[in-house]
């Protein structure tokens, strides 16, 4: 599996919130640039750390891929539904790279702002 096949079937499976998880390398490196910066390794240990993120995803667009290698970027435009509170839009910079069909790392960039506040 190519590098796009595998980005873009992550996105697909994650529209239809399945299988999704599947993309994830066991030893995946995971990094959110966002202040302050959250660096989680391992594919459990990311499952843990973001399932309140997807289990808030409505929907999504990828607006922008770029594939280079074994490297890809993607600008995507999530809607989230909390669990409490209106739902609100995150736009996304995703950077992966992919190895044998499996997303290894995975760095995000985004706006904090329109998350609501615990």
């Amino acid at each position: 599996m190519t590098t796009r096949q595998t980005i873009e079937g992550y996105f697909s499976s994650l529209q239809r919130k399945d299988g999704w998880e599947n993309y994830f390398a066991d030893d995946l490196v995971f990094t959110s640039f966002v202040s302050p910066v959250k660096r989680v390794s391992g594919r459990s240990a990311f499952l843990q750390a973001t399932k309140g993120f997807y289990g808030m995803i409505v929907s999504l667009e990828v607006q922008t891929l770029l594939v280079e290698g074994d490297r890809a970027c993607a600008t995507t435009r999530y809607q989230l539904q909390p669990p409490v509170g209106p739902a609100f839009t995150s736009d996304v910079a995703e950077l992966f790279a992919v190895s044998e069909g499996r997303i290894r790392s995975l760095e995000i960039y985004f706006d904090s702002a329109a998350f609501p506040r615990r």
